[in-house]
């Protein structure tokens, strides 16, 4: 016996298609049902279908002639998982350091005819440092608010919050080019270590439950050992490019 669905989903013509809609009819016939597909083809339409049934939003599914919800509704129904808007997750930091690796691999294969060495690690730590600048960057006003919840240079010095993402892209291009070494190395060691002590302080000394600005100010990254990791890669990267110049 086929499985059916009903939705109801906003389709106005050359204007607006809702793209929760579209995945939720994605979604059903991924999971085998027979849909009957109802366009709502005009904002009057939609706000008089909506009226009369007390829904709030849309798209609409029932399943079997059964309410089912909404977009969320639905996938909570097929099993998947919705994350609540206050979820932590490490998803952009672990998408950053992967784009970094590969990044760096892919340089070294030019760089060095397609073979690998040492130096896809620091590298790996350059493009790592500029990917999370440009995340910082999108939402400057967000991120330096956010980075003010726990850095202890930027509560004594608030400028410092607007600065620091220049401040890491710059050194992060620098390293990845090898060039002033004698600027990007102080840089790095010095927003490395009080990157550091501030998450020690806020985190293991303090014990407050705090988002990590590291990917931006609407970050969802809890703030502790991974966020603490971005500043110890800086602080190392930089000991061992002042070791190799001495």
């Amino acid at each position: 016996m086929n499985k059916k669905a009903t939705i109801y989903r906003i389709v106005i013509p050359g204007k607006h298609v809702c793209p929760y809609g579209i995945k939720s009819l994605y979604l059903l016939k991924k999971h085998g049902y027979e849909v009957e597909d109802h366009h709502l083809k005009t904002e009057e339409e939609t706000k008089k279908y909506k009226e009369e049934n007390g829904f709030v939003d849309t798209p609409r599914i029932f399943i079997d002639g059964k309410h089912i919800g909404n977009d969320d509704d639905l996938k909570r129904f097929l099993g998947y998982h919705v994350p609540t808007e206050d979820e932590t997750t490490y998803k952009p930091v672990i998408a950053i350091f992967s784009v970094a690796l590969l990044l760096s691999i892919m340089l070294n294969f030019l760089l060095a005819g397609y073979s690998l060495n040492w130096m896809i690690i620091p590298n790996f730590v350059a493009f790592a440092m500029i990917l999370f600048a440009v995340q910082k960057l999108q939402d400057l006003e967000a991120f330096s608010t956010m980075f003010l919840g726990y850095d202890l240079l930027a509560q004594k010095y608030v400028p410092y919050a607007y600065f620091f993402p220049f401040v890491e892209l710059f050194a992060g291009l620098l390293m990845l080019a090898g060039f002033l070494s004698i600027v990007s190395i102080p840089l790095a060691f010095f927003i490395g270590t009080v990157g550091a002590v501030s998450i020690c302080k806020a985190v293991y000394i303090d014990k407050r439950e705090l988002k990590c600005a590291c990917v931006g100010g609407s970050s969802k990254v809890p703030l502790g050992f991974v966020s603490l990791f971005e500043y110890l890669m800086m602080v190392g990267m930089a000991v061992w490019m002042f070791v190799l110049i001495i």
